[in-house]
């Protein structure tokens, strides 16, 4: 663990580095626990100048005085809860499972949608509840993204909701759907998709 003053935090190396490197230096150079802590401020709602010298790892922009990401009328909270979110999915604590929780209500599709990858990828407790209510969300990429993470998070009482997106308007959401279900029959025992009495070929 680091307890290290943001301070004293340098700048990003220059150069084109994928955005889960950075995070990664900056995982490195504050700390696992002060990088989560980061980014559940952020994924909540913080002020994204309270955050400038981590942003900078975290997005990969320069944020100088000026600089439109600074904007709120320019870059929208909603980016910076995505940003935040992001953080999380590339190094990932248990400490943030109540922000991804919290996440996956957000207002707008891009934070909840990335809590949905978070939840995925770590099998985040609680998190089941939220992603069933995205099954039914405007955008097919956020339903998708829902159906993912219920094969990995979702329990039996969920299985009905996957079932229903095999009816999905979109192709894209109806194959992750039925993917969901396969993963979901094989941890919970559930009856196969062909099997009598399901509905669904």
């Amino acid at each position: 663990m680091h307890d290290r003053d943001v301070s004293e935090l340098p700048r990003p190396e220059p150069g084109d580095r994928p955005i889960a490197v950075r995070i990664g230096e900056l995982d490195d150079l504050v700390g696992r626990d002060r990088l989560v802590e980061v980014c559940c401020d952020l994924l909540g709602g913080a002020d994204r100048t309270s955050y400038v010298p981590e942003l900078r790892y975290l997005t990969g922009h320069d944020w100088e005085p000026g600089d439109p990401i600074l904007d709120p009328t320019v870059w929208k909270d909603y980016w910076v809860r995505t940003w935040g979110a992001r953080g999380l999915l590339h190094r990932w604590s248990d400490r943030a499972t109540d922000a991804v929780v919290a996440g996956l209500g957000d207002e707008h599709h891009r934070p909840a949608e990335m809590c949905l990858k978070v939840s995925a990828r770590y099998d985040v407790a609680g998190t089941a509840p939220g992603a069933a209510a995205l099954t039914v969300h405007d955008l097919p990429r956020v339903r998708a993204a829902a159906a993912r993470a219920l094969a990995v998070v979702g329990d039996t009482e969920h299985a009905e909701v996957v079932v229903a997106m095999l009816d999905d308007p979109e192709e894209s959401v109806r194959v992750q759907a039925a993917r969901a279900y396969e993963r979901m029959a094989t941890r919970l025992d559930l009856r196969p998709l062909d099997a009598p009495g399901r509905g669904h070929p």
